[in-house]
């Protein structure tokens, strides 16, 4: 709902979008422990999330967590988010290389599906940024 579908938002856009081969666009939603089977058969996997970081509404950052204390703590308002999922894959020896791209938002928005400005305003920085890191990955095969 509103600014914390970015992640839904971005993987629509990129829906038209000339990706390499081997690249895949999958909207998580709110697919929990569901997304683990999908998830585990990359090498690479790069995940777009909103957070309530503190930090001033679309700001964008790149993180490389490599453990569940690594994701910051509000990443979702599932009953189980991505940090749970993480949590299970590194339980299971299954974690592939994870590259996040946060969008800070400043509140929930229960009553809206579309972004506000001010992160309607980054998604084309935000497109930018994840394509050059997919590119970067893809160049290095």
């Amino acid at each position: 709902m509103g600014d914390e579908g970015v992640g839904v938002h971005f993987a629509q856009r990129l829906e038209n979008e000339p990706l390499p081969p081997g690249v895949d666009v999958l909207d998580g939603g709110t697919g929990g422990f569901h997304l683990t089977s999908y998830i585990e058969h990359y090498p690479t996997i790069i995940l777009i999330d909103a957070t309530l970081d503190g930090h001033p509404p679309g700001t964008i950052r790149l993180l490389e967590p490599r453990f569940s204390k690594d994701f910051p703590k509000a990443m979702s308002t599932h009953d189980i988010g991505m940090k749970d999922v993480i949590e299970a894959m590194i339980f299971m020896g299954r974690l592939p290389q994870v590259y996040l791209f946060t969008v800070s938002i400043e509140s929930l928005q229960q009553q809206k599906v579309t972004l506000s400005p001010e992160i309607e305003a980054v998604m084309a920085a935000l497109k930018k940024q994840v394509l050059e890191q997919v590119n970067r990955f893809v160049s290095s095969l």
